[in-house]
Parts: C-alpha cells; sequence; structure tokens
C-alpha cells in the first residue's frame, strides 16, 4: 500500500503520450494524495475525543471506496478516496473538499467547454475536441453529457441574474452590446452586457441580458433590475459607445453617474467617413488627442484635426465633436485608471468570440443557451481579471477628491471646534 492515505494508481502507458505528461500527471496524483493525506488526518483529529465505551477511538479508517479517476487539465488522475467507520452510534463520514463526491472533472474542463463550443466545436465532437488536449479519458464528455451540462449553465446563469449587489460600492461601470449572428423573427439578438468595478478596483461581471438593438427599453429595464438586486448608489462613471438608448436609459435610473465614451468604438466611427489610404494618418491624429498629457493640450489636438481634416471630411469630424467633451471626461479622474476607462475593451476582450462562433453557426442555439454560454464565458474571464491600476484611489474618487489631468488637487481642511464636536456628538 502506499504511504498516503489515497492510492496512487499509475495510468495506462497506452495512454500515456509522452514522457513528460507520464511526470506531470503521476506528480500530481502524489501531490493530491498527500493532500487528502493532510484533510482527513484533520477529520480524524476532530473526531478525537469521541471515545467508546471501552475506551477506543469511535472513528477510525476503514479502506478506500472504489477507485476513480477525475478529469483534469493534465488528463486522467485516478484515485481511490479514503473511508472512515464509526464504532460508535453515531456516524461519521469524511468529505475531501479537493475531490467532492462524484466529481469527474476538475472545474477548469467545465470551463473550457463553452469556450471550444463558441469557437465553433458542436456537441458531438466536444468529447473528441477535449480529448485532444486531456487524452481518451474525455471520451465521457458524450454529446448528452454535454446536453446536461448546458442545462445547469442555463441555472447557473438565472441564478446570476437574482445576484444580489447591496454591499458591492461601484465605482466604474462599462456598458455594450454584443451582436450575434442569431436571429429571432428578423432581429439578431444583442446581449447587453454590463461589467462594473468596485470600491477595490475589482471587476464584476453585473449584468448579461437579451436586448433588441440596444434600445432604451431594454437598457432601462437591465438598469432598473440591477438596483432592484441593491445596486442602488448610483456609479461615479459610465463608459459606453455612441448608442443612444443606453445613455437615454442612465439619464432615467442614475442621473448622477458621468459619462465616458469609448475611444476604441469613436476612432472606429471616424474612420468609417475617410477612404482607406487617409485612415492611418487620421488615426495618428487622433492618438494625438486621447494619449494627451492634460486636457488642454486634448483640445488643442482635436482643433488640430478639425482643421486639418474638416474640409474634406466633414462627417469624420461631426462624428468626434458631437461627443468631444464626453470623450475627454477621463482627465478629471486619477491618472492610473485612464487606461482603463477610455474604451470598453473589458467588454470586447471577452465576448468577441461570441460573434465568430454564432455567424459560424447559425439556428444552432437558442436565446436561453446563448445568453447561458456567454455568462460562463464571462464567469470563467472573471477569474482572470486584475485589480485596476492604482485601486487604492478608488476610495479617493469616492470620497469626493477632485482630479485635474489625473492628479488630484489639494483639499481643504475645515477647523472643528470642540463645541461643535460636543454638538455633533450630542
Amino acid at each position: 500500500m502506499s504511504q498516503y492515505a489515497v492510492k496512487v494508481i499509475v495510468a495506462d502507458q497506452d495512454e500515456v503520450k509522452d514522457a513528460l505528461t507520464d511526470v506531470l500527471r503521476t506528480g500530481a496524483q502524489r501531490l493530491l494524495a498527500e493532500a487528502i493525506e493532510v484533510e482527513l488526518n484533520e477529520f480524524l483529529a476532530a473526531m478525537a475525543q469521541r471515545r467508546t465505551m471501552d475506551g477506543r477511538a469511535a472513528v477510525v479508517r476503514n479502506g478506500y471506496l472504489p477507485q476513480r479517476a477525475v478529469l483534469t487539465g493534465i488528463g486522467a488522475v485516478a484515485i481511490a478516496m479514503p473511508k472512515v467507520r464509526s464504532r460508535d452510534d453515531a456516524a461519521a463520514v469524511f468529505r475531501s473538499d479537493l475531490v467532492p463526491p462524484y466529481v469527474r472533472r476538475a472545474r477548469s474542463i467545465d470551463v473550457v467547454l463553452p469556450w471550444l463550443y463558441l469557437h465553433g466545436v458542436s456537441t458531438n465532437n466536444m468529447a473528441a475536441a477535449v480529448a485532444a488536449l486531456v487524452g481518451p479519458a474525455a471520451a465521457n464528455l458524450s454529446a448528452p453529457v454535454v446536453a446536461r451540462l448546458k442545462t445547469v449553465w442555463q441555472h447557473e446563469y438565472e441564478a446570476f441574474r437574482q445576484r444580489r449587489w447591496d454591499n458591492t460600492r461601484v465605482v466604474y461601470l462599462w456598458a455594450d452590446g454584443v451582436y450575434t449572428g442569431l436571429r429571432a423573427e428578423e432581429q439578431k439578438l444583442c446581449a447587453l452586457v454590463v461589467i462594473g468595478a468596485d470600491a477595490q478596483g475589482r471587476k464584476h461581471l453585473l449584468a448579461l441580458e437579451d436586448g433588441v438593438r440596444e434600445s432604451t427599453q431594454s437598457w432601462r429595464e437591465v438598469l432598473r433590475q440591477l438596483k432592484r438586486n441593491g445596486l442602488v448608489r448610483p456609479p461615479l462613471l459610465a463608459v459606453g459607445d455612441g448608442a443612444l438608448g443606453f445613455w437615454a436609459a442612465l439619464d432615467e435610473v442614475f442621473p448622477q453617474t458621468r459619462q465616458q465614451r469609448c475611444w476604441v468604438h469613436k476612432i472606429a466611427n471616424v474612420l468609417n467617413y475617410a477612404p482607406k489610404s487617409v485612415q492611418p494618418k487620421m488615426k495618428q491624429a487622433l492618438a494625438q488627442i486621447w494619449m494627451a498629457e492634460t486636457k488642454d493640450a486634448a483640445n488643442q489636438a482635436l482643433d488640430e484635426f478639425v482643421a486639418l481634416f474638416g474640409a474634406k471630411y466633414p462627417k469624420a469630424i461631426d462624428c468626434l465633436r458631437k461627443d468631444r467633451a464626453l470623450l475627454l471626461t477621463f482627465f478629471d479622474l486619477p491618472a492610473a485608471h485612464w487606461q482603463h476607462v477610455r474604451s470598453t475593451n473589458v467588454i470586447e476582450s471577452v465576448f468577441a468570440t461570441v460573434r465568430h462562433r454564432t455567424d459560424r453557426v447559425k439556428g444552432c442555439f437558442t436565446r436561453a443557451s446563448l445568453l447561458a454560454l456567454m455568462f460562463k464565458l464571462g464567469q470563467a474571464a472573471q477569474k482572470n481579471w486584475r485589480k485596476l491600476r492604482g485601486h487604492r484611489q478608488c476610495a479617493a474618487v469616492l470620497n469626493g477628491v477632485k482630479f485635474k489631468d489625473g492628479i488630484a488637487l489639494p483639499t481643504k481642511t475645515t477647523k472643528i471646534t470642540r463645541t461643535q464636536l460636543v454638538q455633533v456628538a450630542a
């Protein structure tokens, strides 16, 4: 028997693709065995006070459960979980937090599945695709298994929609509509996505809802639902593209929230009014605006852009000037936050793959399954989101500290007399 409480079972040589995989898998088995041994010893130590009538330990080891393989990112890791036995009338069952009962796949594998699905791998081909990554043990991922997983994702998505945000203070909010190739009647489905950063600089997926062409009514329902779920205090800043529906809804639900237009969307819209031969020069001139060190320098660069291109491309100029003030809001925030609030890239980087998948395989989705898959994609991405740069300055922003060109302005201190303190305490 192994020196560990968990039996280490070497995988079949047919499943080992190379020596490196063999070493990694064996090492993972031994590490897992050691970790579960620690869990078991802690459990037995907690039960040490329980004694039988003749003074013996009431809870003792009792062999192993039948062997099972857990599918992980480096292949199948086979284990046999230890059992315990109660010598008295009170039952005792050992449960491992690392390998809960009935678990057959690591969570990382379940994260891979929606990613593969959205990249064009159908339900019937899912097992083959995962097998190419982690080995033949993926054969248990049959089409019915994947279909059941999709049902689980839908339940998780419905639970997410009811999540409470009472204790979350949102500083910055990003909103965008993600269009897909899936059609409902005569319109393409549009998923309305909202991501927020809290007072500690952590990003959260706040909302993911089905919308209709980013209409005001659709965005209004999304924001009102957030409010019903506890997000009562308005975000300090919202970042989005030029879609009027969102901004109209924001003015109704959170009128105190300041606005910042997305520079990535704006640049694309401006360049759309110019021929391709001019676009590189125009893009370079636009960079002088959004990369300026101060708001005055940005305004000067914008005036120079108008003077340079205004005569030939008036529509491009109109597109830029109509949101002039709202494009430069970020100058009133900490400089460390500028790269985060100048665009909605936090949404684009996560959900861009949805367009490729649904454009490639039309008609394979329902509204519910698409939203559930997008939710799983966002949930997986959220685990890797980093805090905002300069996240400690979020508290200053919330406390009303004013910033000019990214630098905090000195605040006036007010002297309070002892009498005033007594009156406040009373």
